[in-house]
């Protein structure tokens, strides 16, 4: 039964043996309760409506996968037992199921208001995604490192305070969201996050990075706008495969010289900081370089040397005179804002 946004203000009628039932973005504000009796129903798909409960889906032992983002539950009835999906996003749930299925491989539950979680959360050894952004969380406990084939995890917009060293535990590849917490520091154990891809950061209080964030050799973008850093560590020319690194929103003054083996670096935004100079050498390979906003009076000469470079944004800092390398950067096509 597939009938996404069609309208629908009631459940339809489907045949016992239905498998799979999307009824997504409809104005559905009750399921009925023989939908507790579809004893095949592998998938169901519910998200979008007006949903305020649901009756008890325990006894769907077939039930694989549960959605449910984005309506206006305040609690969850029973979960069977082998379910492996279950996303509750932009609800209003305020306990998660305890325990919870075993069996679970994705977990959404962002949006609700959450102050806790049950510790049965932090026991799924299966776990590949988890997301708790949006709630009211404040303490995320060592036990997260037990959830050891987590791929995906998302804590953003918290109140979370402090990042558990066992988070280098986890084998996250995909994406690790910390943004907008009370986070003042980063341990050094997210050096062990050495195939992680994309690490967003911002808009916490962090005044410095350790060391080890060089070691995470996987990242693609990183993501620390809006935070109090002064300096940046010179370990950070270890991230190799680096292709977006977002710093606007900071403290620095400037930049270190391993900057330049940042050789994938396409993307580099510096805007609203306090730089007074730039390395004698870039990335080579950039293409935005986002000076906004900083106090620099001159530029090395190695910016015309840069030979992707599309866009140079100077605005609102006061270069001395008319440098020469902002003329040869125009020449060749170069989009240059001052």
């Amino acid at each position: 039964m597939r009938a996404p946004d069609a309208g629908l203000t009631a459940f339809p009628a489907v045949p016992d043996d239905v498998r799979l039932i999307d009824l997504a973005w409809n104005e559905i504000a009750e399921a009925p309760a023989w939908v507790a009796g579809l004893a095949q129903l592998e998938e169901l798909r519910l998200d979008g409506n007006g949903l305020r409960r649901l009756p008890d889906l325990s006894g769907l032992t077939a039930l694989r996968a549960l959605h449910l983002d984005g309506n206006e539950l305040t609690s969850l009835p029973g979960c069977p037992s082998h379910l492996e999906t279950l996303s509750l996003y932009g609800n209003h749930v305020a306990a998660l199921p305890d325990p919870l299925p075993a069996t679970l491989r994705h977990l959404a539950a962002g949006g609700n208001g959450l102050t806790e979680v049950p510790g049965s959360l932090w026991k799924l050894a299966g776990l590949e995604s988890l997301n708790l952004a949006e709630n009211a969380l404040t303490e995320i406990p060592a036990a997260i490192g037990g959830l050891t084939r987590l791929h995906m995890l998302d804590l953003g917009h918290n109140r979370l305070t402090a990042i558990p060293p066992e988070l280098g535990d986890l084998e996250l590849t995909d994406y690790l969201y910390l943004s907008d917490n009370l986070f003042t520091e980063v341990p050094a154990s997210v050096g062990r996050l050495d195939r992680l891809a994309y690490l967003n950061l911002t808009d916490n209080r962090l005044a410095r990075l350790p060391d080890a964030i060089g070691s995470m050799a996987a990242l693609v973008e990183l993501r620390l706008y809006n935070n109090r850093l002064e300096a940046l560590p010179e370990t950070i020319g270890g991230l190799a495969r680096l292709r977006e690194l977002h710093l606007h929103g900071n403290r620095l003054a400037r930049l270190p010289a391993a900057i330049a083996r940042l050789g994938e670096l396409r993307v580099l935004d510096l805007r609203d900081n306090r730089l007074r100079e730039l390395p004698d050498v870039m990335p080579s390979r950039l293409t935005h370089l986002d000076l906004r906003n900083n106090r620099l009076r001159e530029l090395p000469e190695g910016l015309a040397e840069l030979p992707a470079l599309e866009k140079l944004d100077l605005r609102w800092n006061k270069l001395d005179g008319d440098p020469g390398v902002l003329r040869r950067l125009a020449a060749r096509g170069c989009v240059v804002l001052r």
